[in-house]
């Protein structure tokens, strides 16, 4: 498979992993280049010993890591969670939504989210954030619980 290939397949998944945890599509985008840089980088001597999109995700998932470092040592003033919202939301809007409460999760629960979203396999998933299967399992039903308590908040906001 051609680098071109890998982007064209991996590109789009690894932008909403990458939003998952910024919640900013340019700074997204930003991190996905970085990490499509660094597979780049690393293609020669990626040895198979995982799906290339284990490999891909776990470069993207160590790029989002270190941008959200560095944003937690610049100080940024927050917006209010409870701006004006049209009462009838298109589906876009719900995604936006839904990925500013994932934004809220801790790191690693932001990792595992956005995998599960993009279809990873648990197994896989598991291999990307160093954990058993059965954790990922067990963690992924938390999370989906801590997302609908998010969003059911957020909809008494509106």
């Amino acid at each position: 498979m051609t680098f071109e290939e890998i982007y064209r397949r991996y590109s789009q998944q690894t932008f909403r992993v990458c939003l998952g945890y910024t919640n900013d599509a340019e700074q997204a985008r930003d991190l996905v280049q970085d990490t499509f840089v660094a597979v780049w980088n690393g293609l020669s001597g990626f040895r198979n010993e995982s799906h290339i999109a284990t490999w891909i995700f776990r470069i993207a998932t160590n790029q989002c890591l270190r941008a959200v470092a560095k944003a937690k040592r610049m100080p940024v003033a927050d917006l209010p969670f409870n701006l004006a919202v049209p009462v009838e939301e298109s589906i876009e809007e719900k995604v936006t939504i839904l990925y500013r409460c994932i934004a809220e999760l801790e790191e690693t629960e932001r990792i595992i989210i956005s995998l599960e979203l993009e279809g990873l396999p648990q197994a896989e998933i598991a291999s990307v954030v160093g954990l058993t299967s059965g954790n990922v399992r067990v963690k992924v039903h938390r999370i989906k619980d801590k997302l609908a308590i998010k969003l059911k908040a957020y909809e008494q906001f509106r």
